[in-house]
């Protein structure tokens, strides 16, 4: 059965059809399907991202038409991929086992029927059944993982939990769904993790981009060195994106912001460029948290990178099939 907003009247995103997750007939030829995860139970300081994927469908100033052309790309990826909404699904924020475990099998189902899951938290507990979800279809150890962040997310427990906001990405790589060695961390700064974790995730060969890094060598380079690396020996590359990897001037609306961050702009131009020039296999936007955002901005940040992902992701599929969509004039597009 279709649940829309679990915690609010039922929309989709931007407009597009909604579509029941029961009845496969409606949404097993689409390209890519929209789920919602609202769910903060897993936050360690401030919680509303359960609200997040409801403020990632409405927020906008444009009919909601399910039609959004890019201008840079000549494609309007919610039509060309045939794009449905397929709801939330019912995770209940005191049982987090129990709504980890449906929503995984929610993400298994959409991709083993080889449509692209596009997954609206939600607090970043929910990368884990993500990510699990898709290794089901593209196979175990051969998913990648861009991860966008402020913070790795590899702690071993959470307030005495297996489970939080700070311990999937070490939950992904002990359980072999991905490997530590093609696991991408882009945007890390701040004052954690402690030596102990740093250890750890050496030693599974993970490579984190720290914003250090980030300065001193140019986006550009960082994400070409990060493609690189994602597409040896693995078939296709999922996209996790915390807003909070924003500088929160920019994105105030999440749980914990950590100053010093990206702007905007190079997050929106990173996610496009990941999704022209790899297979996304799908992709998570978390920790939006509407009780902490300002008219809207994060919202609207969040709706804008499932946008500029899809856009990627129409744009090389029509690549692919030898069609021209580029436009000639856009510097960035220009050699690719």
């Amino acid at each position: 059965m279709r649940i829309g907003n679990l915690y609010g009247p039922d929309a989709t995103f931007l407009g597009i059809p909604a579509a029941d997750p029961d009845v496969s007939s409606e949404w097993d030829s689409s390209k890519a399907a929209i789920i919602g995860a609202p769910f903060d139970g897993g936050t360690s300081h401030r919680s509303g991202t359960r609200f997040g994927p409801q403020a990632i469908r409405i927020t906008d100033y444009l009919p909601h038409d399910g039609m959004r052309p890019s201008l840079p790309l000549g494609v309007d990826p919610l039509s060309d991929l045939g794009v449905v909404d397929l709801g939330d699904v019912e995770m209940p924020s005191g049982d987090t086992e129990l709504s980890l475990e449906r929503l995984e099998q929610r993400v298994k189902q959409v991709a083993l029927a080889g449509v692209i899951p596009i997954i609206l938290g939600g607090d970043h507990t929910i990368a884990l059944p993500d990510v699990t979800g898709v290794a089901h279809h593209v196979g175990w150890g051969r998913v990648s993982v861009i991860h966008f962040d402020a913070h790795a997310d590899t702690g071993d427990t959470q307030m005495g939990s297996l489970h939080g906001h700070g311990t999937p990405m070490r939950r992904l790589i002990e359980s072999g769904a991905c490997r530590g060695d093609r696991f991408l961390q882009i945007g890390l700064r701040g004052y954690w993790p402690e030596e102990e974790t740093l250890a750890w995730m050496a030693d599974q060969g993970m490579r984190s981009f720290e914003m250090s890094e980030i300065v001193s060598r140019g986006l550009e380079e960082v994400l070409t060195e990060a493609i690189a690396l994602a597409m040896n020996d693995c078939d296709a590359v999922f996209l996790s994106v915390d807003v909070d990897v924003v500088d929160p001037g920019s994105a105030p609306g999440t749980g914990t912001p950590e100053p010093g961050g990206l702007s905007s702009r190079q997050l929106l131009d990173a996610v496009r460029r990941i999704a022209m020039e790899v297979p996304v296999c799908g992709m998570d936007v978390v920790e939006v948290s509407p009780p902490y955002d300002h008219a809207e901005i994060t919202a609207y940040l969040g709706n804008r990178v499932v946008l500029e992902t899809l856009g990627g992701i129409a744009w090389r599929q029509k690549k692919l099939r030898g069609e021209v969509t580029r436009n000639p004039n856009d510097p960035l597009l220009k050699g690719r």
